[in-house]
């Protein structure tokens, strides 16, 4: 379990994150959204004594990270995907961290092939893609085999396949009876994996509800997608029973003040075809759109200026217990076609990492 509790950080003057308090419990993959800016990664970093609070703090199960007695064996973390050392294999990579803190070398074999780099173990992490560099990283986050996962955007750079096999492996996790949190920008992804969510905009908390009652608090009035081929006639009608409608296309417009049955009972009494009738479902996406509007760091909705003009003004903002093994998902896809990329960021390892290996004549594969 993860608790927070009137956490704050200030750069200076700035306030990244302001008063927060919620909780991340087991069971549940927990969703940890907000726009750019809006000081995840911050609550992310101090949560693992990377950043320290200004006030209030994070526990993990009840104990500050920095005094977990086995912090990798408790939380697995992964923030950035290029914090690795670019000239060593991917074996070697976790076989450091794995001799650092007593983890046998059969469990390195375990997380690769968990994640799906078998054939590329043996690669120098400087050349892998950014979705091999994810999946190395997800494998060092689960190599101590931890009851907590804080992983930030860990689908960046994969392909739709990885998306799907990570969304089943994260939910497995959730459903040992381990702590998952994970940020992500893309809410369709979120919406399959998640079922409960910690929304935050400018640092201050927004929500801290599951999805669906996230959606449901946004979606507002029901409306009615409608497609007739007499659609003028049916949207007249629709008018003089309450209905208000916006026209969207030749044939099809959008109606609310009415339910789906009042408009077919309405349009069946009058003799007019219908060839299409459904509610317009509030999406995961529109929801978080519609409630942190005013938390953005820009304005999305500004009319874009043409060539022959400046934009028009911007629109007024708003008012403001884990049991078992980890879990085997289905077999990661093949990463080994991928095409490294042109370059590759650095993070130097300590200067006893290289003895780490020397001493045990390890670290090829």
């Amino acid at each position: 379990m993860i608790e927070a509790y009137g956490l704050t950080k200030l750069f200076g003057r700035r306030v990244a994150v302001d008063d927060l308090t919620f909780t991340v419990r087991p069971g549940v993959v927990t969703g940890f959204l907000g726009p750019n800016g809006a000081g995840k990664s911050t609550t992310m970093r101090m949560a693992v004594g990377l950043d320290h609070p200004t006030m209030g703090g994070v526990t993990i199960n009840g104990v500050v990270y920095e005094d977990l007695p086995a912090p990798i064996c408790e939380v697995g973390v992964l923030l950035e995907a290029r914090a690795i050392h670019t000239g060593r294999t991917g074996y070697q990579h976790l076989l450091v961290a794995a001799r650092s803190h007593g983890i046998p070398r059969r469990r390195v074999d375990e997380v690769i092939g968990l994640v799906g780099l078998d054939r590329v173990a043996g690669q120098r992490a400087g050349t892998y893609s950014l979705g091999m560099a994810q999946r190395l990283g997800l494998a060092a986050a689960l190599l101590g085999d931890p009851g907590v996962l804080i992983l930030d955007e860990p689908v960046n750079g994969l392909d739709p396949a990885g998306i799907r096999w990570i969304r089943d492996l994260l939910r497995a996790l959730a459903a040992e009876g381990r702590t998952v949190f994970v940020s992500s920008h893309l809410l369709s992804e979120m919406a399959l994996t998640a079922g409960h969510l910690v929304v935050i905009g400018r640092g201050r908390l927004i929500a801290d509800t599951s999805v669906d009652e996230f959606v449901r608090a946004a979606a507002g009035e029901e409306v009615v997608r409608v497609r007739s081929p007499r659609a003028h006639e049916l949207a007249d009608l629709l008018r003089g029973q309450g209905g208000r409608v916006t026209v969207t296309g030749t044939d099809t417009f959008d109606v609310s003040g009415l339910t789906c049955a009042q408009v077919g009972d309405a349009a069946c009494a009058a003799g007019l075809a219908v060839h299409g009738l459904g509610g317009q479902a509030t999406s995961l996406e529109d929801a978080f759109v519609g409630l942190t509007r005013g938390a953005v760091e820009f304005a999305p909705d500004r009319p874009v200026a043409s060539p022959g003009g400046p934009a028009g003004p911007a629109p007024p903002a708003p008012a403001p217990a884990r049991t078992g093994q980890p879990a085997v998902p289905p077999a990661a896809p093949d990463d080994s076609a991928w095409r490294p990329p042109d370059g590759a960021g650095w993070a130097r390892m300590p200067a006893s990492a290289d003895d780490v290996l020397d001493s045990h004549g390890e670290g090829q594969r």
